[in-house]
């Protein structure tokens, strides 16, 4: 079923040369049409996140079947509706995590992975929720199992993803220290909610994390930096700590000493969303609806967004990101 007549032939984004040199470039394709418990979005706005410059560097495949379309999160309204839609029906704006495919004018999105745009919200605000939100949720609390009343600690603290979780986390009662690369960063990250922010160029980010601690440390670590930030976030973690690595800004190898793994009985996870089953998506959309979306509309949480770029600048918003000056998300307007 559809409200409007969709095109046959629709603008995207695509990858020229991916590789060291990737560069990204507008061209037209052919518009998706959804299948079985699939919905067709026509895209408003989509956030440009790190794994999108992966994949133009050629570091970050789609997993068999998705889109080779760079975009991981997208805003916009329905359009079309395959069989099995549950609640979802033509004409309704929705929130969405996808595979690939968000850089475009339509996307097809497995209906378990939407999620209605929260009230107060813009559409171009809710682009900046999917990719970030699901993350942190996914591997602060439902894998480490953050409780009110712990330590949190997250590293890029004005990242998409450092921004989300410094008020999740904050809002769900723990106390949060932030690391982040400079003096005005580490004010964003207090203005945030963070109760302690660390300028790791000044200090020895260890230290100051046990000195705020009272030398107990941290019980759980959400990490994006990984190589050496290893070894140190087992120095600074908690006894029975929970150290969560989902990037590896500084390398994916580390030379440590896992002695404290043992003494201080140590969780350490890795996880990536992309590959992960829509069934697994689904619940985790489930999981946000319930407990973070209504402190979105109540104004406890929002999308910091630091920049928009027009659709035909989408390289603009990935050289914003590359360059690391950026506090939040920058996201691309469809137009």
């Amino acid at each position: 079923m559809s409200t409007q007549k969709i095109p046959d032939t629709i603008k995207i984004i695509a990858i020229e040369e991916s590789g060291e040199n990737g560069r990204l470039v507008t061209q037209n394709g052919p518009c998706p049409r959804p299948g079985p418990g699939e919905v067709l979005v026509k895209i408003a706005a989509a956030g440009i996140n790190r794994p999108d410059l992966m994949q133009v560097a050629g570091m970050y495949p789609p997993p068999p079947g998705a889109s080779d379309i760079p975009g991981l999160e997208l805003a916009g309204q329905i359009v079309a509706c395959g069989d099995d839609c549950g609640e979802w029906q033509p004409g309704m704006d929705v929130c969405a995590l996808v595979t690939g495919g968000a850089y475009a004018q339509y996307a097809v999105v497995p209906a378990q992975q939407c999620l209605p745009v929260p009230k107060g919200l813009s559409l171009t605000e809710a682009a900046c929720l999917p990719e970030t939100f699901f993350t942190v949720w996914h591997n602060v609390f439902d894998k480490a199992q953050l409780q009110a009343g712990e330590v949190f600690l997250v590293h890029g603290g004005t990242s998409g993803i450092g921004t989300t979780a410094i008020q999740m986390a904050k809002a769900m009662g723990a106390t949060v220290i932030a690391t982040a690369g400079s003096d005005e960063k580490c004010e964003a990250c207090r203005k945030l909610g963070a109760d302690h922010a660390i300028n790791y160029r000044d200090q020895d980010f260890v230290a100051a994390v046990m000195e705020a601690t009272n030398g107990k440390g941290a019980n759980v670590i959400l990490d994006m930096v990984a190589g050496d930030y290893i070894d140190r976030d087992f120095k600074c973690a908690a006894q029975d700590g929970r150290i969560a690595v989902i990037a590896f800004l500084r390398g994916p190898k580390a030379e440590t000493n896992f002695l404290p793994l043992l003494r201080k009985r140590l969780t350490l996870t890795g996880s990536t969303l992309r590959a992960q089953p829509v069934a697994a998506k689904g619940a985790i959309a489930n999981k946000l609806r319930k407990t973070i979306w209504p402190l979105i509309e109540e104004g406890r949480i929002k999308p910091i967004i630091y920049r928009e770029v027009a659709f035909d600048d989408a390289q603009q918003g990935h050289d914003i990101l590359k360059d690391g000056a950026h506090i939040g998300k920058v996201v691309i307007k469809m137009g």
